[in-house]
């Protein structure tokens, strides 16, 4: 049975984005991509909402992207062995190799897929996360605190409607002032 794994970075007082969806302050160091490669690694499925998909999709051509260091073009290859499967009631197509598109965020195909695959699964992004949360889906967080507060925004977790158990496993102090937490949920 495969775990469904939420990560994720995260600002300290608790937004993935600011309200104008600006992921400039996260941009990972050399250390930090190293861990989020390491992460990442035993991942073979992605769950995406269309923005979080849409932001991804990048990586399946990292030769576009500017200053490409070795971690980056790991990451990239990591990404484009896993499936993903996108939720989007808007998107017409897909545009990766691997991926499928679903209207409807479903829990029991959810657990169905966590019951069949040998993989981890990830949940990406804090809307799709905050349903799978709230349905007693997510068994890990890897967050990644990054020193920088943005006053509001797109938080991380859900602030509503959820009480989720968690038993720390593993926390690092990383040299950029990050912070890797690791987190399991408890029944």
């Amino acid at each position: 049975m495969s775990k469904l794994i939420y990560f994720m970075p995260m600002s300290l007082d608790g937004f993935i984005a600011d309200e104008t969806e600006n992921l400039d302050w996260a941009t990972p160091n050399e250390e930090v991509y190293t861990i989020i490669n390491d992460l990442h690694r035993p991942i073979g499925t992605y769950l995406y909402g269309r923005k979080n998909y849409e932001t991804m999709t990048v990586w399946q051509t990292p030769d576009v992207m500017p200053d490409q260091t070795p971690d980056m073009i790991d990451f990239a290859r990591i990404w484009q062995a896993a499936d993903k499967i996108v939720y989007s009631k808007s998107l017409e197509t897909v545009s990766t190799p691997k991926t499928r598109l679903e209207r409807e965020f479903e829990p029991q195909a959810v657990r169905d897929l966590k019951n069949q695959l040998s993989h981890d699964i990830s949940v990406a992004g804090p809307n799709l996360a905050a349903q799978a949360i709230r349905a007693g889906l997510v068994d890990e967080y890897h967050l990644l605190v990054v020193p920088f507060m943005l006053g509001g925004g797109k938080r991380v977790l859900p602030s509503s409607n959820v009480g989720v158990k968690l038993d720390l496993l593993d926390e690092r102090r990383l040299g950029n002032g990050w912070v890797y937490l690791h987190y399991r949920t408890l029944v």
